[in-house]
């Protein structure tokens, strides 16, 4: 059950009233933030404009024992992102290309009548899909079953705090899967372009009720130096407003595997690489030039938005992500700011499967059930619109086609 609000301005409104009488200078705090932000955001721009490597990069086949590097992973946090080249095989990556293709077409996507574009991105246009509302084909259980992709996740989510006063807030070697859509994306579309945003919350993330004030509890006491986007302290006790492609899981990182090769010009991704950028909007939204019945323009039941008359300085530094081969892997933190070009400018198609990391805890444990059910019947991802094009077809992954991994991160076996 998702966060039920009645009357959202008014909830806003009382919410940062509440959060000023804390006795905090929200303005000085602010300040000095920016200053530390813009530092950040200009080394971004300088090596971006210089055309040096801003998102970190890691070769799947050189993570050893114990994974990322020291450096490797200082750099990770920091940026909040990393490209794993090669965490699949490039002839694997492309047959599964082929056979979404032919999976699509087979449930009859193309020739159903157009159910409608999320209503989550309010910048989504009509046209022809580029983003598939298809979660159970072969290729889409098998990439999130692969032991290569439970190896990035595990060093992926080990990257967080994810225990506290000796409890543990997530277990960072299991994991539960997420199903997601898959995106195909044809040359000269320009429907799909998605301006920079964030995830998993909008308005929620000020609001008392939500649980979302523990997690940037020191921003608002007014120590940002000591906010850690990787502590996992109450990440998993949040509750967003209810909405489709919203996720209901908690996630240490969004993610997605290229099939195709795609690079800057072909509507790919875009990135703010700085794992602090979100705790600076939430400051950012408590200055007085905000009216205090809005949150910079965002919306409930939306994604968050990044908007150039509130957050111009940050937008500096958004950053297309380098040339993706088939196999290869990019992850951002759930909280960073990420955008998709306009229009995909390229000879081919840019297509992905989207594979986030979204680790075992209570949480996302009763998320399953509901999940595994709609799997076993072919309805669609529950987090999202019941579109359902794949409940007749008899073509759709089912539970013999899930390896012992599969079915534990389904939820259909314990561990």
């Amino acid at each position: 059950m998702g966060l039920e609000i009645g009357d959202i301005k008014s909830e806003i409104s009382q919410s940062k009233q509440r959060l000023r009488q804390r006795g905090v200078d929200y303005a000085a705090v602010f300040k000095d933030m920016s200053a530390a932000i813009k530092k950040e955001i200009e080394e971004i721009e300088a090596l971006r404009n210089a055309g040096k490597q801003v998102i970190p990069e890691v070769d799947f086949n050189t993570l050893g024992a114990e994974g990322f590097s020291e450096n490797d992973r200082k750099l990770i946090k920091k940026r909040g992102c990393v490209i794993i080249r090669n965490t699949f095989p490039s002839s694997l990556a492309k047959d599964w290309d082929e056979q979404i293709g032919d999976y699509i077409n087979g449930v009859g996507y193309y020739e159903n009548p157009d159910k409608g574009l999320d209503k989550y991105f309010s910048s989504l246009q009509e046209g022809k899909p580029q983003i598939f509302s298809v979660y159970w084909s072969l290729p889409q259980i098998q990439a999130r079953q692969h032991e290569n992709l439970a190896i990035v996740r595990r060093y992926l989510n080990r990257l967080w705090k994810y225990d506290a006063d000796g409890k543990a807030i997530f277990d960072p070697d299991r994991e539960c899967a997420y199903a997601d859509r898959t995106r195909r994306r044809e040359p000269g579309d320009n429907s799909l372009g998605l301006k920079p945003h964030i995830d998993g919350g909008s308005v929620e993330r000020w609001l008392e009720k939500s649980g979302y004030q523990s997690v940037y509890r020191h921003l608002l006491d007014g120590n940002w130096e000591k906010y850690d986007p990787f502590d996992a302290v109450y990440r998993t006790e949040t509750s967003q407003i209810s909405s489709p492609a919203v996720c209901s899981m908690f996630r240490t990182f969004q993610g997605w595997t290229a099939l195709s090769e795609q690079g800057q010009g072909d509507g790919t991704l875009q990135l703010i690489p700085s794992a602090r950028v979100l705790g600076w909007m939430i400051l950012r939204a408590l200055q007085d030039d905000v009216p205090d019945d809005e949150i910079c323009g965002a919306q409930p039941g939306r994604a968050l938005p990044c908007k150039p008359e509130w957050h111009q300085m940050v937008l500096e530094g958004l950053c297309t992500i380098p040339n993706m081969q088939p196999g290869d892997s990019v992850w951002w933190h759930a909280d960073l700011v990420h955008a998709v070009e306009d229009e995909h400018n390229g000879k081919d198609y840019s297509n992905v499967i989207y594979i986030g990391a979204a680790p075992y805890c209570e949480k996302n444990a009763s998320f399953l059930d509901k999940q595994a059910r709609c799997f076993l019947a072919g309805k669609s991802s529950p987090d999202f619109a019941a579109e359902n094009y794949e409940l007749d077809y008899q073509g759709r992954a089912e539970m013999g086609d899930l390896s012992e991994l599969g079915k534990k991160q389904m939820g259909l076996e314990g561990w």
